[in-house]
């Protein structure tokens, strides 16, 4: 079972390690963002907004809007953005909802 670090920031070499270790990467920019930026290879993009009512979704409505089973609430997520103020607010949410 992997914990969060204090620090929940996470290097790209770390990124690439837990994504081994069947992580579920959710990326929270906006559409537009992954349009103009590029997508991260073997992420889901929910954008923030999206994000406290998709984590409360009915697995096959979440697997059929984002193409994923949905993550249980002890299954380990990463969230990334641009700059980090994001993914830490849906860390937040997530939490708030249950998730550990």
């Amino acid at each position: 079972s992997l914990c969060a670090p204090p620090e929940p920031n996470l290097s790209y070499q770390e990124l690439k390690d837990l994504k081994k270790a069947n992580v579920l990467h959710i990326d929270v920019r906006e559409r537009w963002e992954i349009d103009r930026f590029g997508k991260i290879p073997e992420s889901i993009n929910i954008p923030l907004g999206e994000l406290m009512e998709a984590l409360q979704m009915d697995p096959t409505e979440f697997k059929e809007q984002y193409n994923q089973k949905k993550p249980s609430k002890s299954d380990p997520l990463v969230f990334s953005c641009l700059a980090g103020t994001r993914s830490k607010q849906a860390l937040g949410f997530a939490m708030s909802l249950g998730f550990s």
